[in-house]
């Protein structure tokens, strides 16, 4: 998570839209909530993504870096498209025959998992009207609308805090008897300046409409 501050800290001069307040948010309605738990309902929308081989925080700090580049111009026209909020990461496939390395105390730490980052394109735009990315790690696609259970908490969000509010979530939904789809989401929404304790982190998890 420090490496992808600093990305944002140095991107900060030529994009102060990352203020939270100033851009635009994925849209989705809330169905039901418990705490700092809500069930969602996500609209359809169009992502820029790119996948990343690697651990969790070095993965997002590069994807992080290809996706600011498509949309502050690194793209066909020299087009600027609008930040929007959160920046989102997800586990991807496990690549075959990965090392896992030993860390004292006893602990370990997979070098070979991929991880998808994407922005979500403003709501305006659609794939016909979003520019080409000229970096062909970044691909553009539209994705359905779904449901989506989400835990919403501050701080820095390390990989503890992220599996430790994961847990958590997946209990709740167990107890409620909902099952969940796929891996978790993890989302982050503040621009570096932001204090810890204002920080708003979710993970997230697509789970069946009812």
């Amino acid at each position: 998570m420090r490496r992808l501050l600093a990305v944002l800290a140095g991107l900060s001069a030529a994009a102060p839209a990352l203020a939270d307040s100033d851009v635009e948010h994925a849209r989705y309605s809330v169905v039901a909530s418990a705490g700092p738990i809500e069930i969602r309902d996500y609209a359809p929308q169009i992502v820029a993504e790119t996948t990343v081989a690697g651990e969790r925080d070095a993965a997002i700090n590069e994807g992080f870096r290809r996706l600011a580049g498509y949309i502050f111009g690194d793209n066909a026209p020299k087009q600027k498209i609008a930040m929007t909020a959160p920046v989102e990461q997800e586990k991807g496939a496990r690549i075959e025959g990965a090392k896992i390395s030993m860390t004292a105390p006893v602990g370990q730490t997979r070098e070979g998992d991929q991880w998808k980052v994407r922005f979500t394109m403003p709501a305006e735009h659609t794939l016909d009207t979003l520019p080409h990315p000229k970096n062909p790690a970044v691909k553009l696609s539209h994705t359905p609308g779904k449901r989506m259970a989400a835990i919403r908490f501050s701080g820095v969000a390390g990989d503890n805090d992220l599996a430790e509010h994961e847990a958590k979530l997946v209990a709740h939904l167990k107890a409620q008897g909902l099952s969940p789809k796929g891996e978790a989401h993890y989302a982050f929404y503040d621009p570096p300046w932001t204090l810890p304790w204002n920080r708003r982190n979710e993970v997230m998890v697509e789970i069946p409409r009812k």
